[in-house]
């Protein structure tokens, strides 16, 4: 089983960006974590992160054929691109949305969410382990 996880725009800027919201743990952390997370699980996993949205398209039209699952955290592009919703429409592979915040409880613009139209779950406000709960959401589903 192979999962693809991508992160969007300044996701990369993660223990300096509002740490107040996000933490104060880095994406280097958060991409070990998430490495050994799909070890655990027996998943080989590919990380992504872009803050250009075309190539978060690219990159999901590439995974067609090659990937099992799709884990994303589209950050601001989740209240604006309808691009990437449609380019995971396209390619049809299951797909878990993950924040690391609350964005439910959050700005009236972020209460909207293109990917969610698509995704099998949403899961936010977890943190880091958001995206463990992703891995292993999307694996049993897969199992399902």
């Amino acid at each position: 089983m192979k999962f693809l996880i991508i992160n969007g725009p300044n996701l990369n800027m993660l223990g300096l960006r509002e740490p107040g919201i996000y933490g104060d743990r880095s994406y280097t952390t958060l991409c070990q974590l998430c490495e050994d997370w799909c070890a655990e699980e027996g998943i080989e996993c590919e990380l992504f992160q872009s803050n250009h949205e075309g190539v978060i398209v690219d990159k999901i039209q590439e995974a067609y054929g090659k990937v099992d699952g799709i884990i994303i955290n589209p950050a601001a592009y989740t209240h604006t691109s309808v691009a990437i919703l449609d380019a995971l429409k396209a390619v049809a592979i299951p797909t878990m949305e993950v924040h690391i915040s609350k964005v439910s409880e959050r700005e009236a613009f972020r209460q909207i969410s293109f990917v969610s139209y698509y995704a099998v779950k949403t899961i936010q406000g977890m943190g880091f382990e958001g995206y463990r709960e992703a891995i292993r959401a999307l694996k049993k589903w897969l199992q399902s």
